[in-house]
């Protein structure tokens, strides 16, 4: 119990400092005369009130967290703030459920962007802003969990690796403490973040989208200011700048700051999670493109290409945009891309998944195992870019792919058992586990999550935010030898 009083005493400035985040949609409100005004003032007040409260009722518990209370203080938070970042959504919206409110801000939150609303187009604009301002905040807050929170808990990509990945995971310290290195990397994130809003705009788009946009194209959250979401620009040009800052954003954004800090595009030859995930990207749109234009989806090649690409490279990296219902393309390509979302991004972005890099080790220890059994007296170390992997780390990587592939086969049981399709159920916890937002049939990119029962709904919630958390860090809490002393 003390343990639990100890991160609440925590989590008490946390809440209060994400209320303050509410000023921004707050002051658009105020500026453009919106109707959600009111809501952000009652949010606020009752943020900070129950952070206050929380801190103050456990200020003698206040004392040095342990590793193991980062578990549940990661796992926490999490699982909070989107209570609090729904209180807009149910002061404007009255006639929106708790559980739909909470699904919306856990989704943008995760960065997953899987919606339950309708009528984006007529929202007022502090609210789609607070949408997508959120999944903004959230892809920061994932970018100082892969590099500065998880590797201290023992489960995060630099300490799992030990420093011996190549490219930027080999920089065990990209600079000397942990606070400097995730200001650095928020300063890489913004900087990128602005050069979209600039490009989008130029594109064509409003300041309002492009900024909304920018904001879920780097946090790879993929919520849009717009029901049809980016089909409802039918721009080249707009589906070009996103192709390019969602391809970014997949990428460590430790090997953005170390290109960045080099001046030099050589970082990023030297990263064999970028190389391949940029590779794959070329390889699946080049290829999927030909396959909808030999199957008739498309009368032109190039036709084909535009809208296989886009729409590849947003359900690969996990962000989720659409600009056409590829839930009526051959199966084949949908399920391609489903597959992509699970394997693609770099450790150290903003998507999720499996990752590349786990893919990468998981590929070389099969190849291993295939040599071993030819030749058992063999040395064979596993390397990736002439770094030797320990064996623990290949266990490690191993294990958390079985859990992860687990936890999709179980949840997906649970949503078919209370009466979803196969097709869309499996669908729904991929696209949740890999925060990657639409699936196919009844939560397809032309519909949406609101088809589901509340139940449905609170699954579809625990699926985004365990795999936001890399499976291990939420699932930890829930064995008894967590609890023990």
């Amino acid at each position: 119990m003390g343990s639990f009083l100890g991160v609440a005493h925590v989590i008490g400035p946390v809440i209060v400092i994400f209320a303050l985040t509410m000023l921004a949609p707050l002051s658009l409100a105020f500026f453009g005369g919106d109707a959600a005004l009111y809501a952000y003032d009652e949010s606020i007040l009752i943020a900070v009130a129950a952070g206050g409260f929380l801190w103050l009722a456990t200020r003698r518990h206040k004392r040095e967290l342990q590793p193991r209370d980062g578990f549940l203080l990661v796992s926490l938070v999490w699982a909070v703030l989107p209570a609090f970042a729904a209180l807009p959504l149910l002061i404007y919206m009255p006639q929106l459920s708790f559980t739909d409110a909470y699904f919306e801000t856990a989704s943008a939150l995760t960065t997953t962007g899987a919606t339950v609303l309708t009528g984006l187009d007529t929202l007022p604009p502090s609210v789609n802003l607070w949408r997508h301002l959120l999944q903004w905040l959230g892809g920061m807050g994932i970018i100082v969990l892969a590099v500065a929170i998880l590797p201290l808990l023992g489960v995060g990509g630099r300490e799992m690796f030990k420093a011996e990945t190549p490219g930027p995971m080999k920089d065990a310290k990209l600079t000397p403490r942990i606070a400097e290195t995730a200001k650095n990397l928020w300063l890489v994130y913004a900087a990128i973040t602005l050069a979209c809003i600039i490009a989008l705009k130029i594109a064509g788009m409003s300041w309002l989208d492009a900024v909304s946009h920018a904001f879920s194209a780097m946090s790879l959250g993929g919520f849009s200011t717009h029901d049809a979401s980016v089909g409802f620009f039918d721009s080249p040009a707009i589906e070009a700048v996103l192709i390019v800052f969602m391809t970014l954003a997949g990428i460590n954004f430790a090997t953005h700051f170390l290109a960045w800090r080099g001046r030099s595009l050589g970082a990023y030859l030297r990263d064999a999670e970028a190389v391949a995930f940029v590779l794959l990207m070329v390889a699946s749109c080049i290829g999927i493109g030909w396959y909808l234009w030999i199957m008739g989806t498309y009368e032109s090649f190039w036709t084909a290409l535009r809208h296989a690409s886009f729409n590849l490279i947003s359900v690969a990296t996990d962000c989720g945009y659409a600009s056409v219902d590829f839930d009526k393309w051959p199966i084949f390509a949908p399920l391609w891309m489903l597959f992509l979302s699970c394997v693609a991004v770099s450790s150290g972005s903003t998507g999720g998944g499996i990752k590349m890099i786990r893919t990468i080790v998981q590929y070389k220890q099969s190849q291993r195992e295939l040599v071993k059994l030819l030749h058992p007296a063999v040395v064979n170390p596993l390397k990736i870019g002439g770094q030797v992997i320990p064996n623990n780390v290949v266990f490690s990587v191993q294990g958390f792919i079985f859990l992860y592939f687990m936890s999709i086969v179980i949840l997906t049981f649970v949503l078919m058992a209370s009466g979803l399709d196969y097709i869309s159920a499996f669908s729904a916890i991929i696209a949740c586990i890999n925060n990657m937002g639409p699936g196919l049939n009844q939560v397809g990119p032309a519909a949406n999550y609101q088809v589901l029962t509340d139940f449905q709904t609170w699954v579809c919630s625990f699926a985004m935010i365990l795999g936001r958390l890399e499976v291990f860090t939420l699932l930890i809490i829930f064995t008894p030898a967590f609890w023990q002393k």
